[in-house]
Order: structure tokens, then C-alpha cells, then sequence
């Protein structure tokens, strides 16, 4: 354990026994020192007795600023609501960032929804109720709605005073967004230009009006991929009307970068991210019908090589080494697939994605030619059988090249048919694989039979 986790283990402790000795004052003394990531860290570990007494200790708006940096799924958040009077909720949500407290809120029943829109600002409701409706995975469904907004004809002077006015709720003051009197946008003012520009220079003379934008329908990928590559801190985001109704800050792009890696990767495995359940039933469910349509590919496998059983009886040897085959084969199309979602995930031009396949093809061939000789030797030498290691050593170049192409290949057809690449082929690749290297080694057999009988 580093000393940072030894330091979060002894700091959670200390809150936790101050809390089941009632002690409010020192608590609060305490749990307010810590910065707001501690703060969520030791929250989200306590028991429901320890948190009824958070809430009794806390603010609505101290225990905002917790809730603003959890990291727990928004549906066990949700839950937390569930613990507190429905005034004390709604306080929270009140002073909560719009965007954080959106993302816990679509998960909190109709029921008690309208009760805490009912008893926050007329304001604050509707802007809530607006983003509720943004579909997911967009740019409004991750926008934050508080941010500095400031007009072309104030001068630097002005600007700074409207600045220090907002900032106390404002995401982020790095940027001051400029608008015309309809609201569009039409530049964006650092705060460095701000502070360095004489008190008297007007916005239109220091802004930058090559801003940069998205819409709010823009899916959240593309929003991440705009913020890195232009390494922004945040940008503006718009309606159909160039009205500007948001921004998206960098950290909210942190966040949505870890959630599709997460979902990348475990699509590999057929697996949803969504699975927070602790009801194996309900996981079970979901999982299910991926493996069961797995089944039945699995047993075209075990047809076809029945459908070989005479070749298998003739040379009972060759079925010693189908799974090292079919192994080998599936774990490089595996590989290869890791690849391509990856270029895929980061938008690469259609070019790229063709020289992504050629590539994995001629690293196929590598890793194939490769492999294929070192089972040749370990196969000749252990069976005192050189035509049988160079039938096995074949088969398994050419599974591995035939993996490594259709890894590549699936996931790109995938996407162009508008499926999540990662779901739709990770499950299908290892299945794919272990049929075709049964075709291919099984075949190469039949044409050596007699050379592997006759030794």
C-alpha cells in the first residue's frame, strides 16, 4: 500500500470514529479540511447510519462540493437522495453543479423528481427539466449550464467585474464567452487577456472570434475528441440557433474518456458497463443471450469437426494439437480486434482504417510465420514427424493471418453498419477463429494424410 492509500485509510478512519462518537463539531472540523475528492472518497464508504449523520452535520451546500467530486455510478448516488428529507435534497441538487446533478437525477424516480424540482429556484428547475430531456451520451447531457457569459461593447474593465460576479458559481473562469444581444456566440476572452488588456480596450478588440463549438446533439466521443486535440480546458456549446446554452469542461472529458474505455473493453467481452447489479439473476440476464447465441456458433464448431471424424480416426494425432490451434488463432484475432476498436474509438479517416488493415494483416503473417516454424521444429523433433509439424506449423500461419484479417476487418464492417464495433464483434471473433482454424487445419490434414500415416 503507497502512502497515499495508507494516508485515505487512516483519514477514513479518523471520520468514521468521530462519527459514531457523535462528535459533530470536530467531524465537521475534520471532514471540511479535506479536499473534495477525500471528502467523496470517505462518503462513498460509509455505512447508511454514518451517513444520516452527515447529513444532520452538513449543509446542503457543504455537502454539495462532495457530491459534485463522487465517482460512484449516478444510480447509487441517486440512492443517497432517497436517505435525506426531501428538503435537504433539494437543497443539494440547488447548489450542485446543473450538469453533475443531471447525471444523478435521471435515475431518480418521476415521484420524487417533481417533488425536488417543486422546491428549487423557478430557474434552476427548468434548466434541470431541459437537460433531462437531452438524449444521452450528447453534449447537452454533459454540459454544465454556469459559466461567464459577457457582451462585445464592455470594455476589459467590465468584463472583469461581470467575471468576479460569476465566478463564485461558474464551472470554470479560464474562459469569458462573448454573445451579440440574440445570445449567439460570437468569441471567447481568456482570463490572461482579461487581466494583461488595458481597462479601457473593448471586448471586440481583444476577443478571439475564431471560437470553437459544438452542438448540443454532438456525441460525446466527438466532443472529447475536439477538447483534446485543441487541448481547450472547456468549450462552448450551442444550440440549432448558435445560441450558446453551455459549456463542457475538461474534467467532465475525463470522465467520458474513462466510461467509453471502460465500455470498449469490456464490449470485448460481450459484457455491458451498465452491470452494476449485485442480483446475479439480473446479471445473468444480460449476459445470457450473448453466450447462448455463442453456444450455437460453438457448435458449428463441434459439426464441422465431426463432419472430419474419419480424418481424426485415421490420424488420431491431429487432434492433439486443435487447440493449440484454435488458441493461438483466437488469441490474435483478439489482439488485432483491441487494435482496430481502438482506431476506431479515436475517429480515424478512412485511409487510416485501411492502412490499419493492411497492417494487422502483414503483422499476421509475422506472428504466423513466426509461430508456424517454432511448432514445425517442437512438433518434428517430439514426434520424430516432420510432415506433421510442417501440416500443424501451416495451419497455423494461416489461421493466425485469416484471425488477425477478420479482427481487423469485423469491427470496421461493424460500425459502417451503425453497431457499437466493440459489443457486436468482440463476442464473435474467438468463435469465428476456432471455425475457420478447424477448416484450415483440417483441410491442409486431408492433402498431407497420407505423407503423416505413411510415417
Amino acid at each position: 500500500m503507497g502512502d497515499r492509500e495508507k494516508r485515505d485509510s487512516y483519514t477514513k478512519e479518523q471520520i468514521v470514529e468521530l462519527l459514531d462518537q457523535q462528535r459533530a463539531t470536530k467531524f465537521r472540523e475534520q471532514f471540511l479540511m479535506l479536499h473534495v475528492y477525500e471528502q467523496a472518497l470517505v462518503f462513498g464508504g460509509l455505512d447508511e447510519t454514518n451517513r444520516s449523520r452527515v447529513y444532520r452535520y452538513l449543509t446542503p451546500a457543504e455537502l454539495a462540493d462532495t457530491f459534485n467530486a463522487i465517482e460512484e455510478e449516478p444510480e447509487i448516488v441517486a440512492q443517497y437522495f432517497q436517505e435525506m428529507s426531501t428538503k435537504y435534497a433539494a437543497g443539494v441538487i440547488s447548489e450542485m453543479y446543473t450538469d453533475n446533478a443531471v447525471d444523478i437525477l435521471a435515475y431518480v424516480d418521476a415521484t420524487n423528481l417533481n417533488k425536488y424540482l417543486r422546491l428549487l429556484p423557478r430557474e434552476s428547475a427548468a434548466e434541470i427539466k431541459e437537460m433531462l430531456h437531452y438524449e444521452d451520451k450528447t453534449a447537452g447531457a454533459i454540459m454544465a449550464t454556469e459559466f461567464v457569459k459577457i457582451v462585445v461593447n464592455q470594455t476589459a474593465s467590465s468584463a472583469l467585474h461581470v467575471l468576479k460576479k460569476a465566478a463564485v458559481d461558474a464551472e470554470t473562469i479560464y474562459y469569458s464567452y462573448v454573445v451579440d444581444d440574440d445570445d449567439k456566440l460570437i468569441g471567447v476572452v481568456t482570463l490572461r487577456d482579461l487581466i494583461v488588456s488595458d481597462d479601457d480596450l473593448l471586448i471586440e478588440e481583444i476577443m478571439n472570434n475564431q471560437v470553437m463549438s459544438v452542438k448540443v446533439d454532438e456525441d460525446q466521443e466527438n466532443v472529447a475528441k475536439t477538447i483534446r486535440d485543441y487541448n481547450f480546458l472547456a468549450i462552448p456549446v450551442t444550440d440549432y440557433d448558435e445560441k450558446m446554452i453551455g459549456i463542457i469542461t475538461v474534467d467532465d472529458i475525463i470522465d467520458v474518456i474513462d466510461e467509453e474505455s471502460a465500455e470498449d473493453y469490456s464490449g470485448l467481452a460481450g459484457v455491458n458497463t451498465e452491470e452494476v447489479s449485485n442480483n446475479p439473476f439480473k446479471s445473468a440476464s444480460k449476459r445470457l443471450p450473448w453466450l447462448v447465441t455463442l453456444l450455437f456458433l460453438g457448435m458449428s464448431t463441434a459439426t464441422l469437426i465431426s463432419h472430419y471424424e474419419q480424418l481424426v480416426s485415421e490420424a488420431s494425432i491431429l487432434a492433439v494439437f486443435i487447440s493449440s490451434i484454435t488458441g493461438t488463432a483466437g488469441n490474435a484475432g483478439t489482439q488485432s480486434l483491441a487494435v482496430a476498436v481502438r482506431k476506431l474509438a479515436s475517429k480515424d479517416d478512412e485511409e487510416g482504417l485501411v492502412r490499419t488493415i493492411i497492417t494487422e494483416l502483414l503483422t499476421g503473417l509475422i506472428i504466423g510465420v513466426t509461430t508456424g516454424l517454432t511448432i514445425f521444429i517442437i512438433v518434428g523433433i517430439w514426434k520424430n514427424n516432420f510432415v506433421l509439424g510442417f501440416v500443424i506449423g501451416l495451419a497455423m500461419m494461416c489461421a493466425i493471418v485469416v484471425a488477425n484479417l477478420a479482427g481487423s476487418i469485423i469491427p470496421m464492417a461493424m460500425d459502417k453498419m451503425g453497431f457499437d464495433p466493440a459489443v457486436a464483434s468482440g463476442p464473435f471473433i474467438s468463435t469465428l477463429s476456432d471455425l475457420t482454424s478447424v477448416l484450415i487445419y483440417f483441410n491442409i490434414a486431408s492433402f498431407f494424410l497420407s505423407f503423416i500415416v505413411g510415417k
